[in-house]
């Protein structure tokens, strides 16, 4: 079930804008209507205004209607199993349970499979903001 959301980060990471880190990402997430949305990362030349891959791909979700990541799989063209960062943990688990699969890749496939439990454990809950 994952391959086809490897292979779809994998076609994101094509569309990164990456000139100043030469670092591309992709994702994909496969939300709870059954299709897949993917990102890229774009980065800017005022470097905190870039954004990362999965932030990319849960805007494209949201502004598709769907709400919520069953599973996800993140792509880094030169880091084999490229983690999402801090933030995207935390904006990952916004959309996403405690059981929900992480895929992490390399260039042939899914490598590493984690919860999002596992990714961000002790992360806020919007139930307990309100």
């Amino acid at each position: 079930m994952s391959h086809d959301l490897f292979e779809a980060a994998r076609g994101a990471m094509a569309f990164a804008h990456a000139p100043y880190s030469k670092f591309p990402v992709g994702a994909a997430i496969r939300a709870e209507d059954g299709k897949i949305y993917t990102g890229a990362n774009i980065e800017n030349l005022s470097f905190p205004q870039g954004w990362c891959a999965e932030p990319t791909a849960i805007s494209q979700m949201i502004m598709g209607g769907a709400k919520n990541i069953v599973e996800m799989a993140v792509i880094a063209e030169k880091l084999p199993l490229c983690p999402p960062c801090g933030g995207c943990r935390q904006k990952i688990a916004e959309f996403a349970g405690k059981e929900t699969r992480i895929y992490l890749c390399d260039e042939t496939g899914v490598k590493k499979t984690m919860t999002m439990d596992e990714m961000l454990p002790f992360s806020f809950e919007t139930e307990v903001l309100g």
